[in-house]
């Protein structure tokens, strides 16, 4: 069995993406990675080169300006990273910039790989998601955060990154999946305010389509203001990836947060109660289709 990763990234200093810990985290279980590294205005492609020279493949690429819309062109460039990747890796595991795995979940992850490799019919592996919030103490426990996605994938070319590549489709369908039994640790928002900030501006170009000039006016201010814009906390009580150390005592920025503060609307409140009571998610979103474990 041969694994390859594989990733895009783009200004990942400017905006504090913490993509060395991201790749570093998957690098055991795989054989090669490739990453696609788009044209920046920061030294990434270097910080890309310096993190496992031998192991890792680079592929230069220019965003498509026009893929404005939606985030589609974070799909595209995820499919440039996909589509080097020679027939002989028979499982492909892609992680965002932003994501990185707790290393107590790599043993499960083999296991599922090595389990499924001659199950044809199963075309991923789903992982379930933590996701992080303002400082890495806490994470976010609403409904609008989603819960499961595919992070590994047979290294078939008729699979396509989906929308803004949150998940990936065969054909247009779903892909048929079994649950990894793993986490992936999202940090996409724990960043310094004003990185924050800078992020979600550059976020909204490619999903609104709009300037950087008006991003920031359309938000109006220099730093994000995390205290004011969660509708549900908890605190985490578990353990980071060791990969995640340095850059944990590195945290250099304060976020107020009262746990026992909701904002969220009356419907979405039932919705919460409900799953909390029962385990049940209605009406959740899924971007794959379960099918039954070995």
């Amino acid at each position: 069995m041969k694994v390859c990763g594989f990733t895009f990234i783009r200004n990942a200093e400017k905006f504090d993406f913490p993509i060395v810990e991201a790749i570093t985290s998957v690098l055991p279980v795989c054989d090669h990675f490739v990453v696609a590294v788009g044209k920046s205005d920061d030294n990434t492609r270097e910080i890309i080169e310096k993190i496992a020279p031998g192991k890792i493949t680079i592929v230069d690429t220019v965003w498509d300006k026009s893929l404005q819309k939606g985030g589609a062109v974070y799909a595209a460039e995820t499919d440039k990273a996909f589509d080097p990747i020679p027939p002989e890796y028979d499982w492909c595991f892609y992680i965002q910039g932003d994501e990185v795995v707790h290393e107590k979940y790599l043993p499960a992850i083999q296991k599922a790989m090595h389990d499924n490799l001659n199950r044809k019919e199963v075309e991923g592996l789903l992982f379930r998601y933590r996701h992080f919030y303002g400082t890495f103490d806490y994470v976010a426990v609403s409904r609008k955060w989603y819960r499961n996605e595919i992070r590994v994938i047979r290294n078939d070319k008729s699979i396509r990154s989906y929308r803004d590549a949150q998940g990936f489709r065969k054909n247009g369908r779903k892909l048929n999946v079994v649950p990894a039994d793993a986490e992936i640790y999202h940090y996409g928002w724990v960043r310094h305010p004003r990185f924050m900030q800078e992020k979600i501006d550059e976020v909204r170009k490619f999903y609104d389509g709009i300037s950087e000039s008006e991003a920031r006016k359309k938000a109006g201010e220099e730093e994000f203001n995390y205290s004011g814009k969660y509708d549900m906390l908890a605190k985490f009580k578990g353990t980071h990836p060791a990969v995640m150390k340095e850059r944990i005592q590195r945290l250099n920025w304060q976020v107020d947060v009262d746990l026992s503060k909701v904002r969220m609307k009356p419907k979405y409140r039932l919705l919460h109660f409900i799953e909390k009571t029962l385990g049940v998610r209605l009406f959740e979103y899924r971007n794959y289709k379960l099918i039954r474990k070995k």
